[in-house]
């Protein structure tokens, strides 16, 4: 036995005369007097990127045929493997019949047709064939297949074309289709229908979505969804477009239902865009027909919706930002046109470093809130504010390790305030404040290898706000936190500022543990000469001593996270007490979340918070995956919403099924019921995952 490399054939009638046709390699190699090549054992045959593997090949001069004799396995350049009893080809093997033939495509979708015919390297044509992604097992009938006449595969548009096609579940026929249009396991996009999902809630009914996918060029597409049900028309559309520059996104509903009198409708829109000089511009538009629409059909659990167009720069040293907003309230108690619905704000920020210990901040900004509500004085004031601020602020390490910031500044503010008598019509404000904060932290490295950071902060400050008192728009929410604590004033916004002396203090201790556990603990609160004024009590902030801010932080590994947050007053009782928990294990991870907050009739909160989130997804095994979520009211003892997930799936096919339900109703909204069923064959256009199990044949 040897191994013998031949050409077939150095040159073809038609082409330059370098060109090699195919190359041969086999064990045994003989030309027969009739000019016949035979190959025999461990014979393959290459052209152009395509492998072909047999036991006997004999090519005919005469004909310019291969004639192989099986079994035979053929792997194109885009890795599709075709395996056959015999065939016969033309030398370049792209053109021929193969019979007793099996295409798999990608790796998932096999062919099995009585008779393959190849037309120039582009079209297969398979006669009386079975198409699955199931495993087969022996006479065994796959989980499904579909039976047809014939199927073209089209590999340049990578297509499947059927003829007289039925689907078979277990070898039991459940529908039949004259002609269908499939896409092949390696096109990522395609026009056509895409997978069918079964609804059901206690107020549409049973119904069913069944979307159509448009593709519009490489860079748009668009799905229109038809849904429909005992109790509802409904079209849904989604557009996409891709930019080079940036994208767009556009989905929307327009429904008639026996729910709502009249057309129900919603539109949300978002785009992002990188402009020269690294400008990014992005939009965002969300609005419905009414209030209870987004719910009634589980498109968006939203109780305000927000449009909005933003533009900002940011630079190493500066910050420009500029926004407009409108806001559309979808609560009951709320009326849009008081909130205020129209806000819009430019600012320019500056860093000019002016040593290495100290730097120059500066800035100016701009804000409007337009209101269109002519129900009081207050709800249809129209506030614009125009201000600037600059403050130098130097940093200095002394050799005992104690860290020093001193801040020196000044705002100053002009109103403009138009509906609103109780207020002048041009208001100004100046502000100017002193910090100075002391750091000192302390490290240590213990005997077992874990390491301890201890920093005490005590930081100093004054301010007083010269001129008039302008309306509180942008600062009537706050709360003491980790981020504001040491700052100068603990307001959000610029309407109001603190005034007169006062000090922060608190303590930082974070430890390292050798086996990557990190912990980390936090406590203090802020000290005042005078009350303070504007804050309200479930803020934390209010009166000359705040309240003790108390954090904790536990992280494992990154496969366990538990933070913690409390507000607590003299009495040591709880103004504010939340934690967060988070937990991932061999595919298994757990959230939890826990709120309470004290009642506050100031923020709109006439009885307390107590509420408990959660959520679960578990990877059972290689098919089943299951999730759960749930809000449950502690304060009424009842259930605010809850979901249920249980996703199957193995190489060939994916299961989904959902439920949720919303316990809670009003006079927008009322409690529902949703069921959700989605059945997809995969191997068509929709890839695979490496966590989808795969069938097993029994021995």
């Amino acid at each position: 036995m040897f191994r013998a490399i031949i050409c077939l054939f150095i040159l073809l009638p038609a082409v330059a005369s370098a060109q090699v046709t195919a190359t041969l390699v086999a064990d045994q190699i003989h030309v027969t007097s009739d000019n016949q090549l035979i190959a025999k054992g461990n014979v393959e045959a290459l052209y152009d990127g395509t492998r072909l593997s047999a036991a006997r090949i004999t090519y005919d001069q005469s004909s310019d045929r291969l004639i192989i004799s099986g079994p035979l396995f053929l792997t194109d350049a885009n890795g599709d493997i075709v395996t056959a009893d015999r065939a016969s080809l033309d030398p370049k093997l792209e053109n021929g019949i193969l019979r007793g033939a099996r295409i798999v495509l990608d790796q998932q979708l096999q062919l099995a047709a009585h008779r393959i015919d190849r037309q120039n390297g582009r079209l297969s044509r398979l006669s009386y064939t079975t198409v699955t992604s199931c495993a087969v097992c022996g006479s065994h009938a796959p989980l499904w297949d579909i039976r047809a006449t014939q199927v073209i595969h089209d590999q340049d548009e990578r297509q499947l074309y059927f003829e007289n096609a039925t689907l078979r579940v277990r070898g039991m026929p459940i529908f039949w289709l004259p002609y269908m249009r499939l896409p092949d396991p390696t096109l990522s996009r395609a026009t056509g229908f895409l997978i069918p999902r079964l609804r059901n809630t206690n107020q549409l009914g049973n119904g069913i979505a069944f979307p159509y996918f448009i593709t519009l060029g490489k860079h748009r597409d668009l799905t229109l969804t038809p849904y429909l049900s005992s109790e509802t028309r409904t079209l849904e559309a989604r557009y996409r477009q891709a930019f080079l520059s940036g994208d767009i996104s556009i989905n929307g509903a327009i429904s008639e239902d026996t729910i709502h009198d009249g057309t129900r409708s919603y539109l949300f829109a978002n785009g992002r865009f990188r402009f020269a000089d690294e400008y990014q511009l992005s939009f965002g538009l969300q609005t419905t027909s009414d209030a209870g629409y987004l719910r009634d059909y589980s498109y968006n659990g939203s109780d305000r919706l927000e449009s909005h167009i933003t533009l900002t720069r940011v630079r190493e040293e500066s910050l420009f930002q500029s926004q407009i907003t409108y806001f559309e309230s979808l609560r009951e108690n709320e009326i849009d046109t008081a909130l205020p619905p129209i806000v819009g704000r430019v600012s320019y920020d500056k860093i000019t470093p002016i040593s290495d210990e100290s730097q120059l901040k500066y800035g100016v900004s701009a804000d409007i809130a337009i209101r269109t509500n002519t129900t009081t004085a207050a709800s249809e004031r129209d506030v614009g504010r125009v201000g600037a601020y600059a403050s130098f602020q130097h940093r200095h390490v002394f050799h005992n390790g104690i860290e020093t910031t001193f801040d020196a500044g000044i705002t100053g503010n002009g109103f403009a305030i138009n509906d609103d008598p109780i207020y002048e019509p041009i208001l100004s404000t100046a502000v100017p404040h002193l910090g100075l904060t002391f750091r000192w932290p302390h490290s240590r490295q213990g005997k077992s290898g874990h390491r301890d950071l201890l920093t005490p902060t005590l930081a100093f400050a004054w301010s007083k706000t010269l001129g008039d008192t302008p309306p509180n728009e942008d600062s009537t929410r706050s709360a003491l936190d980790t981020g504001n604590l040491f700052d100068v004033s603990r307001y959000p916004g610029d309407d109001q500022t603190e005034s007169g002396l006062r000090a922060a203090i608190g303590l930082d201790w974070t430890r390292h543990w050798a086996d990557g556990t990190q912990t980390n603990f936090q406590i203090g609160r802020v000290l005042r000469q005078d009350d303070a004024l504007g804050f309200t009590q479930s803020s934390g902030l209010q009166g000359q001593h705040s309240d003790w801010l108390i954090t904790g932080q536990l992280i494992m590994n990154d496969a366990l996270q538990i933070t913690g947050r409390v507000l607590l007053d003299d009495d040591l009782d709880f103004t504010l007490a939340t934690g967060r928990m988070n937990w991932a294990w061999d595919g298994f991870s757990l959230s939890n979340a826990y709120i309470w907050q004290a009642a506050d009739s100031a923020e709109n909160r006439d009885i307390d918070v107590s509420e408990w989130r959660f959520g679960m997804t578990t990877q059972v095994n290689d098919a089943w995956r299951v999730t759960l979520d749930g809000r449950y009211d502690l304060a009424t003892r009842e259930p605010d919403r809850a979901g249920l997930g249980i996703n199957w799936q193995n190489e060939c096919v994916n299961v989904d099924f959902s439920l949720s339900r919303r316990f809670t109703s009003s006079t927008n909204v009322n409690a529902s019921t949703n069921y959700g069923l989605g059945i997809s064959l995969t191997g068509f256009s929709s890839g695979r995952t490496s966590s989808q199990a795969h069938t097993r044949c029994a021995p």
